[in-house]
């Protein structure tokens, strides 16, 4: 049996094996296509990595996780105003959101790459990429780390990762900041002729974080003990390497 099925094996068995009933949770995940993590489909039905991991934390730990499509800037509204009960859509842990919401453990962790089109030479610093036009998703720690170091290029926000390739493929842009397999994803498909990595920016913890968490609401330790308790028991027994292999060549867990 190869990796993917035996991830989908295990998948399976983890949420159909108890017939005892679920407590409902509310998941807010972002409304646009971010693959690998997610993507939602035209009836909005959610599939990719991310996804596939929110199942098997919330089966291990007996959840029924309902996913939302939610605009990327909404998720943190909606959760603190009780809409969701949870946000699962690759957010950074930081110091800045920890004053708004709480988080679970870190359940991935992945570098920074810049993107440009093919031949444009851009380095991934700020010299290399002073004057030039950088895209940004909105309210994310992309865009903090672009406020902070690309003071000498243009910052043009946007609502979606999608949104900026339509960019950056049309020549509006001239380069993007974005998470390392989001980009390895996009350049595996026909638009991604376009474009290279220029490579991995440096690191800022105080920006980035640890890693990406489930996002909480202020003093639900109940489901925080929950999800830490799921992501700790898919590492353990081979389920999180299992569903990643389907995704990735190497693991994304980090150090």
């Amino acid at each position: 049996m190869n990796s993917k099925l035996i991830g989908l094996a295990i998948v399976s068995m983890l949420a159909f094996g108890s017939g005892a009933k679920a407590e409902t949770i509310k998941v807010g995940m972002g409304a646009f296509p971010a693959p690998p993590f997610f993507a939602p489909d035209a009836s909005g039905n959610f599939s990719g990595w991310e996804v596939d991991i929110l199942k098997a934390i919330c089966a291990d730990q007996k959840l029924d996780c309902e996913i939302t499509g939610v605009s990327w800037d909404g998720l943190i509204p909606a959760l603190t105003a009780g809409q969701i009960d949870m946000i699962v859509s690759s957010l950074s842990i930081t110091e800045r959101r920890m004053q708004i919401i709480d988080f679970s453990d870190k359940y991935y962790n992945a570098p920074a790459a810049i993107v440009a089109t093919k031949g444009s030479e851009i380095e991934a610093t700020p010299e290399g990429l002073a004057g030039k036009t950088v895209g940004v998703q909105v309210a994310s720690v992309h865009e903090a780390y672009a406020q902070k170091y690309f003071t000498e290029s243009a910052l043009r926000p946007y609502k979606s990762f999608d949104e900026i390739i339509q960019d950056l493929v049309a020549g509006r842009i001239d380069a993007t900041l974005v998470e390392l397999p989001v980009v390895e994803e996009f350049l595996k498909s026909s638009s991604g002729d376009c474009c290279e990595i220029e490579g991995n920016v440096a690191p800022d913890v105080a920006i980035f974080g640890p890693g990406i968490g489930a996002g909480l609401r202020k003093g639900d330790t109940a489901l925080k003990a929950k999800i830490n308790d799921g992501i700790r028991n898919i590492l353990a027994n081979g389920t999180y390497d299992a569903i990643s292999a389907n995704y990735f060549t190497s693991s994304i867990y980090g150090d």
